[in-house]
């Protein structure tokens, strides 16, 4: 498994890191090389702890120039329609950004990214009085939209990052508990994530 692990590792380090751009992209197998795409998918490898500490330093710059929006992290910059593009975020990545950010000392921009996220979900909650899958994070005003289905209410990937978000950040939003007081008292722990630990010396 380790071995496995390591060309993996490897291979993340050799086909998705764009060195010229200073970020992780996906890579086209069959044209042989990276789309050269800034999306959120490049904070997966900090979320793993594969990046060195240099490029940590590089994606992050990145990602505050380039996806950083007053909602939260925007998926992509790329404006096509799709749901999984801009102006678009969806909280599964903005919660891969804050940990892998955190992981590798970049606090104030997860906290940033997070504060944005709280208040882009919070807001559009007191609005309309339901969590969405999805969320505009360009223009909080306006809905989120694309793809080839209407938008869903409820989502347990948002209630489940938004939960977390306020529980390690309490001063985020003012009187937003739960209705369970059990719900108000679950504190994370304090160990730190079993099995991943940044490269930090690399």
């Amino acid at each position: 498994l380790r071995a496995r692990a390591a060309l993996r590792k490897a291979a993340v380090q050799r086909y998705l890191w764009d060195d010229g751009k200073g970020i992780y992209t996906d890579y086209l197998w069959r044209e042989g090389r990276p789309t050269e795409r800034v999306t959120a998918a490049s904070l997966f490898p900090l979320f793993f702890g594969l990046a060195s500490r240099a490029q940590a330093d590089r994606v992050a710059e990145v990602v505050r120039a380039r996806l950083l929006k007053p909602g939260g992290l925007v998926t992509t910059t790329i404006q096509s329609g799709q749901q999984w593009d801009a102006p678009n975020g969806w909280a599964p990545m903005q919660w891969i950004a804050i940990v892998g950010l955190s992981d590798y000392g970049k606090r104030a921009l997860a906290q940033t990214i997070a504060r944005r996220w709280i208040g882009r979900v919070v807001s559009a909650y007191r609005s309309t009085g339901k969590l969405m899958e999805k969320y505009n994070v360009v223009d909080p005003s306006l809905a989120a939209g694309g793809g080839e289905y209407p938008g869903q209410d409820g989502f347990g990937w948002t209630n489940g990052v938004l939960r977390k978000m306020l529980v390690l950040d309490r001063g985020a939003v003012a009187d937003i508990r739960c209705a369970s007081p059990v719900a108000n008292d679950n504190l994370p722990s304090s160990q730190p994530r079993s099995g991943k630990r940044p490269n930090a010396a690399r």
